[in-house]
């Protein structure tokens, strides 16, 4: 497994030019592994924030829980991602953090990262675009949910998810990581689970992507992509579009 002060430079360096002494301070962050087990809970609702998370492998969600118990899951995380960057800001955690299958996670001390980003500004703007980035996702979700039909939303998602992994370098051939259950897939899109089998037919019917044994396949991208509407801009990636059909 590819150590987690290097998973942190390459996805920070994606879209920021860090110097040298940025990848040192980085280096003598402190890295706390841990590994999950699917659908296990490593931030929840409710909780303080004393450290922030790196995504090391596999996929995490961040969720909202109901009041009946159900959960809206908000956002998917691959590795590279900190999907609480959030949490250096706020007092009380508005979210929870569950793995997706098997995932390893590093804990980073908030006061450590403080004491970077004073010493090295440019860190601190590289985990604010991801923040950035964050906020650009939440706004494609709120318009994906609401105002797009039901193919239109599912394709959507599978297009940024295969787009982002790709950009992550996550991808094999024509196929990603996908460890979402139809259940989450329903609570992501809000759809009853008979909708979730009635769309994922319809895309399966096309051609134009398959899930199968936790992945993702895309079969003609440019077809899923037109069936979901999707322009990557807002994800604001510098990757060449996937080629697959």
């Amino acid at each position: 497994m590819e150590k987690a002060h290097d998973v942190m430079i390459r996805n920070l360096s994606k879209h920021t030019a860090l110097a040298e002494e940025d990848l040192k301070e980085i280096r003598a962050l402190t890295f706390t592994l841990r590994d999950l087990e699917s659908n296990e809970d490593f931030i929840r609702q409710g909780d303080q924030p004393e450290h922030s998370v790196l995504v090391v492998s596999g996929m995490v969600a961040r969720y909202h829980l109901l009041g009946s118990g159900g959960r809206q899951y908000l956002a998917f995380h691959l590795t590279g991602d900190l999907p609480d960057a959030q949490g250096l800001f706020i007092d009380q955690m508005d979210h929870g953090l569950s793995a997706l299958g098997p995932a390893s996670v590093a804990f980073i001390p908030h006061r450590e990262l403080f004491t970077a980003f004073r010493r090295r500004p440019t860190f601190a703007l590289a985990v604010w675009r991801e923040t950035l980035l964050d906020a650009a996702i939440f706004r494609e979700a709120i318009t994906n949910n609401s105002a797009r039909p039901m193919q239109a939303r599912m394709a959507h998602l599978f297009c940024e998810l295969f787009y982002r992994a790709r950009a992550a370098q996550l991808v094999r051939g024509n196929r990603c990581l996908f460890p979402i259950s139809l259940a989450q897939l329903g609570e992501t899109l809000g759809m009853a689970i008979a909708t979730v089998n009635r769309t994922l037919a319809e895309l399966r019917r096309s051609g134009a992507m398959d899930l199968r044994e936790g992945e993702l396949i895309v079969l003609k991208w440019r077809d899923l992509q037109r069936f979901g509407d999707f322009s990557p801009i807002y994800l604001h990636q510098k990757r060449q579009t996937p080629r697959h059909g």
